[in-house]
């Protein structure tokens, strides 16, 4: 991602209530307006005061973080990441049934786990088995080949040299307001709001031409 110092919040692609019954107008609200503008404040005023770093991009903030002094690293680790995935999983959704996967996308997906079904429920095991807080991702490296990881707290594939495809965020915050404990419920009700498109472009950027 291009975005550099000052970072700023992007606003939703849709309307805060567009994914209702699954994804609730309030979680969205406070999830994107509360804690990712956190994250982008946080990322702020950590290079506000390292000026030799403002230039960088967010992608080379996450790539290249073993560069930066010892005093920020952590910082931008977390709080880096913390836009970077939210950016990308906002992005990721659209109202229900509006989009579907790209014929290379899903032919990809369906050799990779065996089927679509397949796929949703692994990639729903991985969701359910990361403790405590993270992601669960769909990834390629850059010759199209697919597997599914899972990250914790903010950290991204990026740094595994895995290109992300599309992610679910299984942070509390993503879901307590509608789902409370019930992390089962939020993933199936997730999957039906995914944005095939943009997971499609996704996948045919992650192509190594």
């Amino acid at each position: 991602m291009n975005q550099h110092y000052k970072f700023e919040i992007k606003p939703l692609p849709y309307a805060y209530d567009a994914l209702e019954p699954h994804i609730g107008k309030d979680t969205l609200t406070f999830h994107h307006d509360k804690h990712l503008q956190t994250y982008v404040d946080n990322l702020n005023k950590i290079l506000e005061g390292a000026p030799d770093y403002q230039g960088w991009t967010l992608d080379e903030l996450i790539y290249r973080q073993n560069e930066l002094p010892e005093s920020i690293r952590t910082g931008v680790r977390n709080n880096a990441g913390g836009v970077y995935n939210h950016f990308l999983y906002f992005d990721g959704m659209a109202p229900a049934s509006s989009t579907k996967p790209s014929s290379e996308l899903e032919n990809k997906i369906v050799e990779t786990f065996g089927s679509m079904d397949d796929f949703q429920a692994k990639l729903k095991q991985a969701a359910l088995g990361q403790f405590g807080s993270g992601w669960a991702w769909l990834v390629s490296d850059e010759y199209g080949n697919l597997s599914i990881v899972t990250t914790p707290n903010q950290d991204t594939p990026l740094t595994m040299n895995l290109c992300p495809v599309m992610l679910v965020d299984v942070w509390e915050h993503a879901y307590y307001l509608d789902y409370q404990n019930r992390r089962p419920d939020y993933y199936d009700n997730w999957f039906k709001v995914i944005n095939w498109d943009e997971a499609s472009k996704k996948y045919a950027s992650c192509i190594k031409k």
